[in-house]
């Protein structure tokens, strides 16, 4: 349901970058997707990585956790008990927020970088 609302969402800040393409200029743009890049970063990198801290701690204390389970870390998901659910929750949706607007603000700024060209 969560990875839906992130899709849902990124289509939406998409949609945003098209529409304000139409209507800013180039260097506004730029400076406004930059802004909102480095807001994503700044909320997305230590909420993503304090989600995947507590994934392992709380995972690894249950069953040996697979080599590169970092790149799909959902799928340990299935041995989070609802309290331990409950607990990653936030930072899980926070890192996945911070990560759509970094993309986000990333593909605005090429646009803008583009339109400036």
């Amino acid at each position: 349901m969560l990875e839906a609302t992130l899709v849902l969402g990124a289509l939406t800040v998409v949609g945003l970058v098209i529409l304000l393409a139409a209507v800013l200029t180039a260097p506004a743009m730029i400076v406004l997707a930059l802004g909102t890049l480095l807001l994503g970063l700044a909320l997305g990198v230590p909420t993503g990585l304090w989600y995947h801290v507590l994934l392992y701690r709380i995972v690894s204390a249950k069953v040996a956790v697979p080599p590169g389970w970092w790149l799909s870390p959902s799928d340990l998901h299935v041995h989070l008990t609802g309290a331990e659910q409950r607990r990653i929750r936030l930072w899980y949706g926070l890192g996945g927020i911070g990560f759509v607007f970094s993309v986000a603000g990333g593909l605005a700024a090429i646009v803008g970088l583009l339109m400036a060209r």
